[in-house]
């Protein structure tokens, strides 16, 4: 069990960090303009961080830290619908429905 005192140590850390990271785009160069070519490489930020969030939970998340079949089927699908439709919201609801069958035999 962590003490705490180390926990508060770690959240005012860990505070301090993303105040200072936000800061840097906002305090600093915030009302400056930014060059074309750093504008173009932001705006696929979102799109980055999405599925660096999600792979973990597709790949690891059966027993043990092992390969789940049915997320990483509905992973595919979610992908599939995605670059079909170009909607989020069809991707997400297409995965989920998946999901869903696969994991309650729903249908």
């Amino acid at each position: 069990m962590i003490d705490t005192a180390t926990l508060w140590l770690v959240i005012i850390g860990l505070g301090a960090g993303s105040f200072l990271l936000r800061f840097t785009f906002l305090g600093f160069v915030g009302d400056r303009p930014l060059p074309d070519w750093l504008l173009r490489h932001l705006r696929y930020t979102a799109v980055a961080i999405l599925p660096a969030l999600v792979a973990p939970l597709v790949v690891f998340s059966g027993e043990n830290g092992s390969t789940d079949p049915t997320r990483i089927a509905a992973a595919i699908v979610t992908l599939a619908v995605g670059i079909w439709t170009k909607n989020v919201f069809a991707a997400i609801g297409a995965g989920a429905l998946t999901l869903i069958v696969l994991v309650y035999g729903i249908g």
